[in-house]
């Protein structure tokens, strides 16, 4: 089960980023949107990260021309079809990413893998939709995906061996390090991840300590390269919200269900620094300080 030709769905951060990677590495690459302005955004994305490390001496000019050569932009779900492996990464809703992955089934060849790049929700769920349930996957990437070194691979449990290792050997292609995780909500590093981050924000909540002490305590006192508000500002407070809603509903453990403060902090817009505001102020992001919040 050879891999010459990638697909990627979604033109976003994660879904640029997966895409350069790819190219770099050698793939043909097809990414789609669903219109044309935002593939064209994907595509001048991609093409500013190549001039980038040009500007840096990691790329020569021809090597990059070669690369755009390589790659491909499409609205249509058609232009998909002769891939081997796709890897979605849209928008963290089920119903957008298993519709993703009906369209991809009713016209890509029979023994293409179906990837999802999702942080959280059931891979079987994703594969139930189509008529190719042991050929689907999950290829978690994390943000920014040119740099960091981890990649989940999960599998559920009718995922072919041969395409676990497939994928395996694809993500090893990429110079990334897979892990093999099985099909539970969170997978590995979430389900660990989440209750860390909800627990930063009961401290808040109960007083124990202010926002920069509570992420200067955790920075310094177990060596992480951040503290866990600011990382729950970076991730988005909107996405943390979100994924303790599929966690919660998987276990029905405390531990995963949404503090108050952050409900109420998601329910106002402030979602960290995409919006300029959570735990933290990020309006000057030369001078980012701790918000004032009225708890």
């Amino acid at each position: 089960m050879g891999v010459t030709q990638v697909g990627i769905i979604g033109c976003g951060t994660m879904g640029i980023g997966i895409a350069q990677l790819v190219l770099q590495k050698g793939y043909n690459v097809i990414i789609k949107e669903i219109n044309q302005e935002l593939l064209n955004k994907g595509l001048n994305g991609i093409n500013k990260g190549l001039e980038k490390l040009c500007e840096k001496g990691k790329l020569k000019a021809e090597e990059k021309e070669h690369l755009l050569k390589q790659l491909k932009g499409t609205t249509n779900y058609s232009d998909l079809k002769e891939c081997d492996v796709i890897i979605e990464a849209v928008f963290e809703d089920l119903k957008v990413k298993t519709e993703v992955f009906a369209s991809l089934d009713e016209v890509c060849k029979k023994d293409a893998i179906f990837a999802s790049n999702t942080s959280s929700l059931p891979i079987s769920k994703l594969a139930a939709c189509t008529s190719r349930k042991d050929k689907c996957i999950g290829l978690h990437f994390f943000n920014p995906v040119a740099v960091m070194p981890l990649v989940e691979v999960i599998k559920t449990i009718v995922t072919d061996n041969k395409v676990i290792q497939t994928v395996t050997d694809f993500v090893k292609s990429l110079g990334k390090i897979p892990i093999l995780a099985k099909d539970n909500a969170g997978f590995i590093v979430n389900l660990l991840l989440t209750p860390y981050l909800l627990d930063a924000i009961r401290a808040v909540e109960k007083g124990v300590a202010s926002i920069e002490d509570i992420d200067t305590a955790m920075k310094l006192g177990c060596n992480h390269p951040m503290g866990p508000l600011m990382l729950a500002d970076l991730i988005g407070l909107d996405v943390l919200y979100n994924s303790t809603l599929i966690f919660f509903e998987e276990y029905k453990e405390r531990r995963f269900a949404s503090p108050p403060l952050l409900t109420k902090m998601v329910t106002l817009g402030f979602l960290g620094k995409k919006t300029g505001r959570g735990f933290y102020d990020w309006s000057d992001p030369n001078n980012v300080k701790p918000s004032n919040l009225e708890i």
